[in-house]
């Protein structure tokens, strides 16, 4: 007799899958590489389908789940990925005969343990293990589970859906009901999955049945998909042994997962199973659910959260970044002081924060050079300042511990917008035998602030709360090719980065030629731009401070006013104007410098670009 397709099977039926193969082979002793079992140990695996089919599962998942190339380097067995993945094929279809239905496991990289691998490799090595799984011919359908990061899912999905027309069940691994680890709304994620042709969407792992009820309260029934929900068994809990080790177990709660499949079943699922700590009493619950039960067609969506909470969690104020991305953006910097005496930085930051621009920046020890705390500055300041603080964050003087407390300080204070920065080398500064922490690299700060935008820190521990951070990153036009640049700025975007504020440029050409490498980003740059404060200035900028250059054009300028001030400074000031024209032809940001606390050229820079607008406007 042939096989119903699942997916018929499902459009009128309640499917029961099988439970966890981790949680029997520990009970058995075998706590390596459960994968390679497929090859050293196939009868124990036989038997575990054959508890699990004889407990009334209709469908099972083939022993891959940590099949893949990378997974099985750490136990040595690379060299047999092919092996591992077409015996567990062979096991699982001699065990399930005609009548139950075999799907091809394919677990996450991207989980609770960091993965070094890149989106690209981890999509090759998912490929690789499909292509052998596919080649049997013996699969009714592809699993994709755990996964954690809704982008390797989509990545995985995206360059797999091509390859086969058999039914591909994706299965997202949440850490709080409702939210993917990334921040999206459960329901977004599983309607892009549908969009991208996943037959199945459907949850698994970490989360109980509880919070996985909660979950589905808010998910539609689609059209294109049906649902499947794979609860572990409970929240893990640690047993003492009176001194002698303890261990971890899950609890046996059979009749709970009975009374928990049918409130899933009344939010649409069609495919119930079990992840970790489910054993076959599990699915004979579950079965005894599906065989009295016929799938709903119709469901109320309840919200997760009611109307005020879900205003509280997802109104949030307007970022920097929807700002620059619809108007001219204007944010200034002014160097936090080198010594006690704060009253000329304190009336510098009054009159900008009266232009009512976007932000104030506050550099973190720039050219290496001691100054004030920039989040002590901003501490002090924040309660009499309607302009919110940018802050530099320097790897140069924090390692991860150091960096991570600060961040959740500046959480606590409320200052969200952040510019992470590799920071210039101790030896420059007026510290030369200073040493330079250098724990992480500005990628490695953006990663960081990513994770704690997720609610987890470095070591992957919850936070309690996510915090809500916007992070620029810094970039230097002021190179001898910039078209060089552009696999820089897909590096800082692919670590984290919503924006970027470039070093002070100071000619025209350099504007247009980053304007060109950035046509197609979609992210907003802050072009820099510096008044020069006197010939002098303009030389030292030119000859000693690294990245910048002026125009040989501009130097002669200045050189013959260079003992007249004013005209020194009229001639510089339009200069500045210039390049804020030039700027504004093809960026909405421009991220003004104040030099030497002349905080007084800012303004007037300020007032230029607001009077620009406002002419523009009207016009």
């Amino acid at each position: 007799m042939v096989r119903q397709p699942l997916l018929e099977h499902l459009s009128s039926s309640i499917l029961v899958a099988d439970g966890a193969m981790g949680t029997l082979l520990y009970a058995n002793g075998l706590d390596t590489c459960h994968e390679y079992y497929n090859l050293s140990h196939p009868k124990e695996i036989a038997a575990i389908h054959k508890a699990y089919i004889k407990a009334g599962a209709d469908v099972i998942q083939t022993n891959t789940y940590g099949a893949q190339r990378h997974r099985l380097s750490i136990y040595g067995h690379e060299d047999e990925v092919k092996q591992i993945n077409q015996e567990a094929v062979a096991i699982a279809r001699k065990e399930a005969g005609a009548d139950v239905y075999v799907l091809g496991t394919i677990g996450a990289s991207r989980g609770l343990r960091q993965c070094e691998l890149s989106i690209e490799e981890i999509v090759a090595e998912t490929l690789e293990q499909a292509g052998y799984l596919l080649e049997t011919g013996e699969l009714d359908g592809l699993l994709l589970e755990t996964y954690y990061d809704i982008d390797e899912l989509i990545a995985v999905l995206t360059a797999l859906r091509p390859l086969t027309n058999l039914p591909i069940i994706t299965n997202i691994a949440l850490h709080e009901a409702g939210i993917t680890e990334n921040g999206h709304p459960l329901v977004e994620a599983f309607s892009r999955l549908v969009m991208l042709g996943a037959d199945v969407v459907g949850l698994n792992c970490h989360l109980g049945p509880y919070h996985m009820i909660k979950s589905f309260k808010q998910i539609p029934l689609f059209a294109q998909a049906y649902l499947a929900a794979y609860p572990n068994a409970s929240l893990l809990s640690y047993e003492s042994d009176n001194g002698d080790g303890g261990h971890y177990s899950f609890s046996q709660n059979a009749q709970y997962f009975e009374k928990s499949a049918q409130f899933l079943v009344a939010e649409g699922v069609r495919l119930l199973g079990g992840c970790c700590g489910t054993t076959p009493d599990h699915v004979r619950a579950m079965k005894r659910v599906a065989a009295r039960l016929s799938p709903v067609t119709h469901k109320r969506v309840t919200p997760l959260l009611n109307e005020q909470e879900f205003i509280q969690k997802t109104l949030k104020k307007d970022s920097l970044v929807d700002k620059v991305k619809r108007e001219v953006t204007i944010i200034a910097e002014l160097d936090p002081p080198k010594t006690l005496d704060i009253g000329a930085f304190k009336s510098g930051i009054k009159t900008i924060d009266a232009k009512g621009i976007a932000a104030i920046t506050l550099a973190d020890n720039s050219l290496a050079r001691t100054r004030v705390c920039n989040l002590s500055l901003a501490a002090l300041l924040k309660e009499s300042t309607k302009t919110p603080f940018l802050l530099h964050l320097s790897c140069r003087d924090h390692n991860m511990i150091g960096l991570q407390s600060r961040l959740l300080g500046m959480e606590v204070l409320g200052i969200e917008n952040i510019l992470a920065i590799t920071g210039d080398p101790s030896k420059m500064g007026d510290f030369p035998g200073a040493t330079s922490v250098y724990d992480a690299t500005s990628f490695k700060l953006l990663q960081l602030i990513r994770q704690l935008n997720k609610g987890k820190g470095y070591s992957g521990a919850s936070l309690k709360k996510a915090t809500n951070f916007t992070v620029g990153a810094a970039f230097n036009p002021n190179v001898k090719n910039l078209s060089r640049s552009s696999r820089l700025i897909e590096r800082k975007v692919a670590s984290g980065a919503d924006y970027f504020i470039t070093q002070p440029i100071f000619n025209t050409q350099t504007i247009k030629d980053l304007a060109h490498i950035t046509e197609t980003s979609s992210l907003p740059f802050f072009i820099g731009i510096m008044p020069i404060t006197s010939y002098n200035n303009a030389v030292f900028l030119h000859n000693e401070v690294p990245g910048i250059y002026l125009s040989d054009e501009f130097l002669a300028k200045l050189e013959v006013v260079k003992d007249d001030k004013e005209t020194c400074q009229k001639l510089a000031l339009e200069e500045s104007k210039q390049l804020i024209d030039c700027a504004l032809e093809y960026f909405n940001g421009i991220y003004l410098i104040t030099p030497f606390m002349r905080y007084d050229l800012t303004v007037e820079l300020i007032d230029y670009i607001q009077e620009k607008e406002k002419y523009q406007k009207r016009d």
